[in-house]
Formats: C-alpha cells, structure tokens, sequence
C-alpha cells in the first residue's frame, strides 16, 4: 500500500515563506511525475507544479519565480519551496505521484497566507 505524507503547512503573512514535502513510503516503483496541486476552497484543484524523472520542472504561471519543486529519487520525496507567498496562495496543497499508470495523492496540508 502506497502512502503520501505531506508536512510543511502552515500559517504564514503574506511575503513570507513554507516548505512543502512530501514522502512516498510503501512499495512504489518507476515514479514518472511527482507535483504539488492545490485547491482553494469553492474553487477547483489545480496545478502547482511538477518534476520529472530528469528534473525537468513545469509552473504555473501564478507561481513562476516564487515556488520551487525539488524531488530525491533515493528517498522517493518532492518538495515545494514557497517564497513570497500571498494571500492567494492559501489552500490545501495536495502532492501527487504518478507511477506506472497509477496516480497517488496525499491527504492534502494546508496553507494560509494573511495579508
């Protein structure tokens, strides 16, 4: 059995920053993609970003420049640096891996930016 365990949320003020991570524990082989979506409450989940096997990196655009997705292949973990956060950021912030046809998320963690 598969298990995402997110920690790093929290509350911070706007400007600041909050790092993400994300572990895979269980049996999970061939890790593709591993990303960071969030959905803000009355709104859908969307995309924050995601890594490649390679690192290759993709953003949202409402993050470029502020946000950066890292990933350890060793230890089967990605993480998201969140500088300059603004209030608009705030959600509950998913990690996501796909794996051989099988997408995995975790249960989500939350993240509040005050103005």
């Amino acid at each position: 059995q598969v298990q995402l365990v997110e920690s790093g949320g929290g509350l911070v003020q706007a400007g600041g920053s909050l790092r993400l991570s994300c572990a895979a524990s269980g049996t999970i082989f061939s890790i593709n993609l591993m990303g960071w979506y969030r959905q803000a409450p009355g709104k859908q989940r969307e995309l924050v970003a995601f890594i490649t096997g390679d690192s290759t990196t993709n953003y949202a655009d409402s993050v470029k420049g502020r946000f950066t997705i890292s990933r350890d292949n060793a230890k089967n973990t990605v993480s998201l640096q969140m500088n300059s956060l603004k209030p608009e950021d705030t959600a509950v912030y998913y990690c996501n891996v796909f794996a051989r046809g099988i997408t995995y998320w975790g249960q989500g963690t939350q993240v509040t930016v005050s103005s």
